[in-house]
């Protein structure tokens, strides 16, 4: 509409000054009697009633003319209007329809139906593109009603893992219980009776007492797992309860010594050499993410390498992007003495789902350093990797 009114103006401004040119012209067409001075008084008089009966008809000439002028330019004026509603009719309303209908479907209102005209433009199109919507508007309900099932059972499954996982931490309580009270009984039965034992029975008995100690270090391992699944059923459980997009990292003030026993943690990923101790400084992390970024890493490193893995720690200064203003970072640097990663899959181990062309025997879903690098840059801190006689991964954690 606002298009028509447009034109309507414009046409109804430029034949306005059409009139106003045609009675300008009107008000200046005259007359112009020649010189008289070579005339005698009888000659004079004949001329003056020549020309007054000139200047009658040409007078009356012009009122004629410019009657038939106005009504011209009125009978143009009405014939200027038709043409451009009939144009706006048939031409520019099935346009804006068309366009208002596609900006609709753009911004997802699938409930807006298309006018239908048989005689515009758009006549042999517009039932097409109203079936497309009907269409649109299905599918848009089956994923929406997919989706919904999806969080569901996600929620459920959630939900019942949490039993298990309770289970587990229960019998690591017993059992840890257990093995302290078999290793401090069997501690004290060596203290008083050192002098007693044979060198074969004490032998023994430093084996059984190495062994307890040992069951009860998996033990702890077992039930630390079980708190970080515990920890992420339960951010799965919440998010989709939500709705939420993704899950939450929300950083908070920690020790950084807190870091170097996530490393200390992991023995079952093989030999972690801890080439020096972290600094010790309040950084800015979420401790459950961190544990993840650094279990990941570590993981990879095992999985693909099978070397020992060197951590080493070092404090560093750096350009934070956008405000130019520096900041203080820990820099956690892992490295491993395996082949490293193709130069082809180097610059694509931080996308989601992909896998380089040495996993095909190996399990996993392409997500753990997506995941690591994600989780970093939501930290206030970033991740870099490359191939050094192996690969490695340096993290930077951001100190308080």
């Amino acid at each position: 509409m606002k298009k028509i009114r447009k034109l309507l103006i414009i046409y109804t401004i430029v034949m306005a000054a059409a009139l106003g040119i045609m009675v300008i012209l009107w008000k200046n067409m005259k007359t112009i009697m020649g010189s008289v001075a070579s005339y005698n008084a009888e000659e004079l008089e004949i001329y003056k009633k020549i020309w007054n009966n000139l200047n009658d008809n040409m007078v009356n000439g012009q009122n004629l003319m410019l009657k038939y002028m106005v009504i011209f330019w009125a009978v143009l004026l009405v014939l200027g209007y038709t043409l451009i509603l009939i144009v706006y009719r048939f031409e520019i309303k099935p346009v804006s329809e068309m366009e208002n209908f596609a900006s609709e479907i753009a911004k997802g209102n699938l409930d807006v139906p298309l006018p239908i005209h048989k005689n515009n433009m758009f006549g042999n199109f517009t039932e097409s593109f109203d079936i497309m919507r009907e269409e649109l508007k299905a599918s848009k309900e089956r994923e929406l009603e997919a989706e919904k099932a999806k969080r569901e059972m996600v929620a459920e499954l959630s939900h019942d893992l949490k039993t298990p996982v309770a289970t587990i931490r229960a019998t690591c309580e017993v059992l840890d219980l257990i093995y302290r009270k078999d290793i401090e009984k069997l501690e004290n039965e060596l203290k008083a009776k050192a002098d007693n034992f044979n060198d074969t029975d004490k032998e023994e008995a430093e084996q059984r007492l190495s062994g307890l100690k040992s069951n009860l270090e998996k033990i702890g391992y077992i039930y630390n797992k079980s708190d970080m699944i515990n920890e992420l059923v339960g951010s799965v459980f919440r998010a989709t309860l939500d709705d939420m997009q993704e899950i939450k990292i929300e950083p908070k003030e920690n020790e950084s010594v807190t870091i170097e026993s996530y490393f200390e943690g992991l023995k079952e990923y093989g030999n972690i050499i801890m080439d020096n101790h972290i600094p010790e400084c309040l950084v800015y992390m979420d401790k459950l993410r961190m544990e993840q970024v650094i279990d990941n890493i570590v993981g990879n490193s095992y999985k693909y390498a099978g070397t020992d893995i060197h951590v080493s720690f070092d404090e560093t200064e750096m350009v934070l992007p956008g405000n130019g203003n520096k900041a203080s970072f820990i820099k956690i640097t892992i490295r491993d003495a395996g082949p490293g990663v193709s130069e082809d899959d180097l610059p694509l181990l931080t996308e989601k789902f992909h896998r380089g062309s040495n996993a095909a025997d190996k399990q996993g879903y392409g997500l753990g350093l997506y995941l690591a690098n994600h989780y970093m840059e939501k930290q206030g801190g970033g991740m870099e990797y490359y191939n050094d006689n192996g690969f490695v991964v340096e993290l930077l954690v951001k100190k308080v």
